[in-house]
């Protein structure tokens, strides 16, 4: 009886041309949700492909002046000699250290056209590199970009909620529910047919949409975590469409006309989609307030100035912590330009830390109250699913810059020693390089399994406490 009330409702369905309308729209925005994710992966890819090009170059052209230099002897300014470690760690010879986009990037833009992706890492200190991001249009910051998570998360419940408001209120109305039901059939069962083959079709449409999508992107689904990655956005899709599948229901359940249902239904929607999330936002922003990017700027140039202006007296406490650098000649060591500036640099950072790690405390902060607050609006689950999925949300960004952290003290370790011994340096080819270690499907299933299952849970409630209330269903209007 129930694969017999899926074919009556695929042909019912099939009949009303508005729906195949909507349908047709539904794809389209899918498409071109992902067509515009790819294309600003393209752009993330061209701009790392552009810096490594930038890199290879340089360091060809360096290599090439210092075998000139030692093979002629000839004579440079200290300034400009590629063979000064100081020279070469601080502004000749810096490496990038870039963050790939995920997998699955194109599915969802997230943070990651506002969260930098590439640093020029150096002997410089940490916050000269890690504050020198590229200028965006703020505007653009502000709106985003429409991709297949905004397609999802706004969309995807409207159409569900589109389909479903007067499954069974529209049989009541025109008088042909008691005929249906004068069948050996169940309202139970009849609206367990017609939500599975609306879920059916909706849930395969994306799937399927996006796969192909996917492929005509070029997105290589073979590469390392994208099957797994692909299986967790299957599984989100599937959970957050449940819900409002579940939603529609129970309130399908409560024998309303269809006009009381979708002011219900729409009601909803907006609440768990666009209040609840803002709400979030401004207590998370308000009740952690992040310092002004001015006052990191300010607290860099002041520690910059008293860092400078105590250039020697700094060089002494610098010696008294790594004497293992002191040379024999003490008194040019203090009065070395290159050798302060390490302990310059050093200072800077020292005080520096303290605006630093209050601005990562409010971030951390912010983080911790929108995770303890996105299980009571479906739509922050999914956001935070998606994001994850495609590797574009905060915890991968966190990621990067902690191996950035650890690539800058490995660098700084590198030419420090060098720097202190005045050593000619000619190895460019042996200072370190960066490559990012991505975050395994385990890693990614940890974060995105409780997003999941947070979705999962009410919309079996959901359904369960509809199906209770059909029972009590008034079968004549």
């Amino acid at each position: 009886m129930l694969g017999r009330i899926i074919r009556h409702e695929w042909r019912t369905l099939g009949a009303d041309a508005t729906l195949w309308v909507v349908g047709l729209a539904f794809v389209a925005a899918i498409g071109y949700g992902v067509w515009n994710g790819a294309r600003w992966v393209g752009f993330q890819q061209a701009a790392l492909a552009a810096s490594a090009a930038e890199e290879a170059e340089r360091y060809a052209r360096l290599e090439t002046e210092v075998q000139e230099l030692q093979r002629t002897g000839g004579k440079v300014s200290p300034f400009r000699d590629p063979r000064s470690p100081s020279n070469a760690g601080s502004r000749f010879a810096p490496r990038y250290a870039t963050l790939p986009p995920g997998p699955l990037a194109p599915l969802a833009v997230g943070q990651s056209d506002l969260l930098p992706y590439y640093f020029k890492v150096s002997t410089e200190s940490r916050d000269a590199i890690v504050g020198a991001t590229e200028i965006e249009n703020p505007q653009r910051l502000l709106v985003g970009r429409f991709d297949l998570a905004f397609v999802l998360i706004f969309f995807y419940p409207i159409l569900i909620l589109a389909l479903c408001y007067n499954m069974l209120s529209a049989e009541q109305e025109q008088g042909t529910l008691a005929l249906t039901l004068s069948q050996p059939l169940s309202l139970a069962t009849l609206a367990s047919g017609k939500v599975l083959l609306r879920a059916g079709v909706l849930v395969g449409t994306v799937v399927v949409c996006t796969l192909a999508a996917l492929f005509i992107g070029g997105v290589d689904l073979a590469g390392p975590g994208a099957l797994p990655r692909l299986g967790l956005w299957v599984a989100a899709v599937v959970a957050y469409g449940a819900f409002w599948f579940g939603l529609a229901m129970l309130v399908a359940s409560f024998g309303l006309r269809s006009a009381a249902n979708a002011t219900v239904l729409a009601s909803a929607w907006l609440v768990l989609v666009v209040v609840l999330p803002s709400v979030f936002n401004l207590a998370a922003t308000t009740l952690f307030p992040v310092p002004s990017r001015m006052e990191l700027v300010q607290a860099v140039r002041v520690a910059s100035d008293d860092a400078n202006a105590a250039g020697s007296k700094l060089l002494a406490g610098y010696y008294e912590d790594h004497p293992e650098l002191a040379t024999g000649d003490a008194a040019q060591a203090m009065t070395d330009f290159n050798v302060i500036r390490i302990a310059v640099n050093d200072d800077v950072e020292r005080r520096v830390r303290p605006v630093v790690q209050r601005y990562e405390q409010q971030i951390a902060a912010q983080q911790r109250l929108v995770d303890g607050l996105r299980f009571v609006s479906p739509a922050v689950l999914m956001q935070s699913a998606l994001y994850d999925i495609a590797g574009t949300g905060h915890a991968r960004h966190q990621t990067f810059l902690q191996q950035v952290d650890a690539y800058h003290a490995a660098w700084r370790q590198f030419f420090t020693p060098l720097i202190f011994q005045k050593a000619s340096f000619t190895n460019y080819a042996g200072t370190p390089r960066f490559e990012f270690d991505e975050e395994t499907a385990g890693t990614v299933a940890g974060r995105v399994a409780p997003a999941v299952f947070g979705l999962a849970i009410p919309a079996i409630a959901l359904v369960w406490f509809a199906l209770a209330r059909l029972a009590r269903f008034p079968i004549v209007s």
